[in-house]
C-alpha cells in the first residue's frame, strides 16, 4: 500500500494538477496562532489561506481530500470548525494539542460531521497520548517533526526519528489500532535527510501517511503552470516507483535504520558548529 500523500496549496489550479498526479490530499492551512513566535527565523510556510479556500477549491476535488488544519484549541474553535465542516472539509486537523481535554473538545465540536486528524507536535501531547487514544473520536494522528523537535529544545527534526521518539509513539497508536504517518517527505534526490532513507523509514515503522514538502513543488518559486505540471507529474512517478522498490526489500530497512542514526548525527553536529560560528 503506497503512502496517503499531502500537499499543501489554496491554489485550484495547483490542486487540480496535484490531484492529477495522484496526491491523496490537498491540504489548506488556516493555521496562525502561534506560529510565527515558535518558528522565527526558520525557513518554514506561514499561510495565508481562508476558509474561503476551500470553497474555490472543494468542488474540483473528486479524487483527493479536503484536508483543513484549523487553529490550536481555542476560545473561537468551535466557530472556526463549524465554518471549516460547512465549507466543505473531509478531514479537520487539529495542531499544536496540549491535553486530552483539548482533544475531547475538539471531537465534541467536530461532532462527527468529518474526519479527525491530530497534529502530535509538543512533549505535552506525548506525555498524555496514553489518555487521548482512549477516544473513540479520533480517526489518525500525525507526527509532527518541525514543532515536535523544537518543543523538545532539539537541534534537528529527524533526531525524533534517529533517537527512537518516533518508533515509539508509532507502536502506541499502531497498539490502538489508528493509522498515522509523520513529518514530511522532499522530492527524492533532496533533503538534509535523503528522501529515500526518510520513506524506508516509513515503510519500516507502518506510517501511512506524509506530507510532500516545498521542495516537492514549490510554486511560490515555479509560476508557470505547465512547469508545475512537468514538476508534479515527474516527482509524483519518481516517488510511487520507488515506494515500489522499499516495499519488496524488506530485509534493507534495519540496516537503513542504522544509517538514519549515523546521518543524523553528522547533520546534527554541522549545524551546532555553524550555529557556534555564527
Amino acid at each position: 500500500m503506497s503512502l496517503i500523500l499531502m500537499y499543501i496549496t489554496n491554489s485550484p489550479e495547483v490542486a487540480q494538477i496535484a490531484q492529477k498526479s495522484g496526491v491523496d490530499r490537498i491540504w489548506i492551512d488556516l493555521e496562525t496562532f502561534g506560529k510565527e513566535e515558535r518558528q522565527k527565523g526558520m525557513n518554514t510556510v506561514k499561510s495565508q489561506h481562508t476558509v474561503d479556500d476551500i470553497k474555490k477549491i472543494k468542488p474540483i476535488l473528486t479524487k483527493s481530500e479536503m484536508l483543513v488544519r484549523v487553529n490550536p484549541w481555542n476560545d473561537n474553535s468551535v466557530q472556526e470548525i463549524d465554518q471549516v465542516v460547512s465549507a466543505g472539509a473531509d478531514i479537520i486537523m487539529l495542531p499544536m494539542w496540549k491535553s486530552a481535554a483539548e482533544v475531547t473538545n475538539f471531537i465534541n465540536s467536530v461532532g462527527g460531521r468529518c474526519k479527525t486528524t491530530l497534529l502530535l507536535e509538543t512533549k505535552e501531547a506525548v506525555e498524555c497520548l496514553d489518555e487521548v487514544l482512549k477516544n473513540d473520536g479520533v480517526d489518525e494522528i500525525h507526527i509532527g517533526l518541525n514543532d515536535l523537535h523544537l518543543s523538545y529544545g532539539l537541534t534537528f527534526m529527524f533526531e525524533l526519528l534517529a533517537n527512537g521518539t518516533v518508533e515509539k509513539l508509532t507502536k502506541k497508536i499502531a497498539g490502538a489500532g489508528l493509522p498515522y504517518g509523520f513529518g514530511g517527505i522532499a522530492r527524492l534526490g533532496e533533503g538534509l535527510l535523503p528522501s529515500k532513507k526518510v520513506i524506508m523509514e516509513h515503510y519500516r515503522l507502518g506510517s501511512t501517511r506524509a506530507i510532500l514538502s516545498r521542495s516537492f513543488c514549490d510554486n511560490a518559486i515555479i509560476t508557470d503552470i505547465k512547469e508545475v505540471e512537468h514538476v508534479f507529474t515527474e516527482n509524483m512517478k519518481e516517488l510511487r516507483d520507488y515506494e515500489g522498490v522499499v516495499a519488496e526489500n524488506i530485509e534493507s530497512y534495519e540496516k537503513n535504520r542504522i544509517v538514519v542514526q549515523q546521518e543524523v548525527a553528522k547533520i546534527v553536529e554541522i549545524i551546532r558548529r555553524k550555529r557556534n560560528a555564527d
